[in-house]
């Protein structure tokens, strides 16, 4: 009857008036690949940033608590954040991108992808818990985990798209460093 739908290549457009069943006509309108990898590409890029832009909204006055607290010398100043996280979170969205582009159909992708949305849940959680509530302790916890879901992620990435699991690095070790800073606003 009608052509097989394919999310991938093509969406179908239907035109004609009810009242014309018979004259209705669909055609089909095939999507460029290179404008639907960069659609795709903008969207994984867009969802890391929007998680991060997230958890700054919800924990307000970051930089200036910052600025008042007691830095252990490690500490760097605190207009290097937000730069560092959107360069990041740029990062981050790209190697999402390389891998999601390897098959969605494949399991180690999905699981890939998986703990790279579950630590994004950690990140999120990390500004409210450090700047908003004031639980030092507990963002402790959330930095410790969220270190080891990124050394996962980056491991997992680098298992399917080697450039996305470089692409993870950086991040890596910025979480790294930063679980370190918030254990030494402890001491």
């Amino acid at each position: 009857m009608f052509p097989a739908y394919s999310p991938e290549t093509a969406a179908y457009i239907v035109s004609g008036s009810p009242a014309v069943w018979g004259a209705m006509t669909i055609r089909k309108w095939v999507m460029d690949d290179e404008l639907k990898d960069s659609c795709m590409l903008l969207a994984s890029v867009s969802i890391s940033l929007l998680t991060g832009f997230a958890g700054a909204w919800l924990a307000p006055g970051m930089r200036q608590t910052y600025e008042m607290l007691a830095k252990p010398v490690l500490a760097p100043p605190g207009w290097v954040f937000g730069p560092v996280w959107i360069f990041l979170y740029i990062l981050m969205g790209i190697a999402a991108y390389k891998v999601f582009l390897a098959g969605w159909n494949r399991k180690e992708v999905r699981d890939a992808l998986f703990y790279y949305g579950a630590q994004f849940v950690f990140n999120f959680m990390w500004s409210i818990l450090f700047f908003r509530f004031a639980l030092v302790e507990v963002a402790l916890l959330d930095a410790i985990i969220l270190a080891a879901l990124v050394v996962i992620t980056t491991m997992k990435f680098s298992r399917i798209d080697t450039v996305a699991g470089w692409l993870m690095v950086p991040c890596m070790l910025w979480v790294i460093y930063a679980a370190v800073l918030n254990f030494a606003f402890l001491a």
